[in-house]
Formats: C-alpha cells, structure tokens, sequence
C-alpha cells in the first residue's frame, strides 16, 4: 500500500497541535510524527483528498503560505525506513520491545515483538512507555481489560502477559486494528479481542477491572463517559496521550464521573495517570 505524507508546521499552541491531529485522524490520517517544529502526518494513498484537508483553517493558511507539503511513500520504502530508524527500547529494566530484526533478551521479565507498521504505540513515544511502566507495576492478573486506541497492540500485549484474564483491544483505525492482531499472533497471545471503531462500540461491556487509554485530551474528555460506564466500581483507569498542562481538564472531566486522581508519571512534558472509579457524580 502507498502513502502520502504530508509536512507542516506545528501551530504555536500545544492544545491546537492537539486539535490539528484530531481534525486529520477524523479525516482518515493513520499515523503522525510531532517534530520539533513540524507536524507530519500519513494516510492511505487512495484515501488522500487535497480538498479535505484544506478545509481545515490552520492547514489552508499552511498552504497558501507553501508550508504545506505533500510527498507520495511507495510501500516499498517502510520496511528500509523502520529497519533503519526503529531502535528497541527497554521498560523499566524489565520489559523488552523490540522488531522481529531485533536479537532478543531472554533476561528481560517480558519480552514484546512488534513488526513496525504505521500504527501507534510503539513504545517509542513517551506517553506509550509510561502507560507500559505502569501495567509492570500494578497488577493485572485476572483482570478484565480494555486498551482503548490500542495502535500496535503493545498495551494490551504486556497486560496479557502480566496475567489479565481477557483483554480487549479497540481502535478507530483499520490499520491499527489489523497490526493488533498481527502482533498478537506474533507474541503468542490467545486472549485479546480486538475490534476495530471507537469508544462509543465499549457500550456493549459494563465491566472492565483497568482500562488504559492512550489517545489525546480531547478524545478523552468528550468519550469519558463511555469510559465511566463500562469500568467497575474500584476499577482502574489509566489515561496518556496529553500534556502536563492539560492534566487538570483531564482531572476535573474524571471526577464529574467518579474518576479520582491517584498519581501520574511525567516525561518531557507528557504525562500519564492513574485514576479509580468510586462512585458516579453525574451520568
């Protein structure tokens, strides 16, 4: 499959970075790359629309500025660009991620294959790897779980391994979707349920010991209810994909539904945190 790629500054503010990504992940954008002054960001060559994202004001004034640009990625170039910019990472001392051309680490407590595709959650982002480090420290086993834009999979991969009783895995994107059960295979894992869509699809489960939830702030503030619902009184849930800033909108939404604050992890900036439902304030 080819892609198209697409170049542009970030805006100046980080809440309308957020919201630039939004707008393009609703358009059919499959993955984004933040620079440190550019955004980029890839969609399926057949689902590219000039006209579409032009319609978004911040992008249309990138374009008539010739800021925006656009560069077509034949399928053949992703496998030589993964396999040369696609370092392992470690967790925590304890948790290995790594490509299938990747020598493994049998000493590592866990150890994680992903075949790099386009899909997120790699454990290369901040906000990725904070979310794996606290699935190693708290318990999962025998835990109902949910990894709500689940990307690669990694998430809920660990949480199987660390012993969660059944996980399901969620994401908007085809992509992602079919990464999650690819990488399943792969590492030997029976009991994830991916399915593809978005939060409205978790109304079908009332249940959830831990959720992790990993996308932006504003997809999060606006499906935290779905999120409420379906998580059990005493569940877990664990939010990222937001700024240090922005932990307090995040807070305040939580507790309208009964989700309290337990404590949060940091890095460059990014943050991920622990809440527990107790009871609903408001539905």
């Amino acid at each position: 499959m080819n892609y198209i790629q697409i170049s542009l500054p970030l805006p100046d503010m980080e809440e309308q970075a957020e919201i630039l990504v939004a707008l393009l992940s609703a358009i059919g954008y499959e993955s984004f790359e933040e620079q440190t002054t550019h955004l980029i960001a890839f969609i399926p060559e057949d689902e590219f629309s000039k006209e579409a994202i032009t319609e978004i004001a911040f992008v249309q004034s990138c374009d008539i500025k010739g800021e925006l640009k656009v560069e077509l990625l034949p399928d053949k170039n992703w496998n030589e660009v993964w396999e040369s910019n696609y370092p392992s990472v470690v967790i925590d001392d304890k948790c290995y991620v790594r490509a299938p051309f990747h020598d493994p680490k049998p000493d590592m407590d866990y150890e994680i294959v992903i075949k790099p595709k386009m899909a997120f959650g790699t454990a290369h982002h901040e906000t990725t790897a904070m979310m794996l480090e606290f699935i190693l420290n708290n318990n999962i086993k025998d835990c109902k779980v949910l990894d709500m834009g689940c990307g690669s999979g990694v998430l809920a991969i660990l949480a199987s391994m660390k012993g969660a009783n059944s996980v399901v895995a969620i994401d908007i994107d085809k992509w992602s979707y079919e990464n999650t059960l690819e990488n399943s295979e792969v590492n030997n894992i029976d009991n994830i349920e991916a399915q593809q869509g978005g939060a409205e699809i978790i109304i079908k489960w009332n249940d959830f010991d831990i959720i992790f939830a990993n996308i932006n702030k504003n997809i999060l503030l606006r499906d935290m209810k779905y999120y409420s619902e379906s998580l059990v009184e005493g569940g877990c849930i664990y939010f990222s994909g937001f700024y240090k800033d922005d932990l307090n909108d995040i807070e305040a939404e939580a507790e309208k539904y009964g989700m309290n604050l337990i404590e949060n992890l940091e890095k460059n900036n990014w943050v991920a945190a622990k809440f527990i439902k107790n009871s609903i304030k408001i539905g």
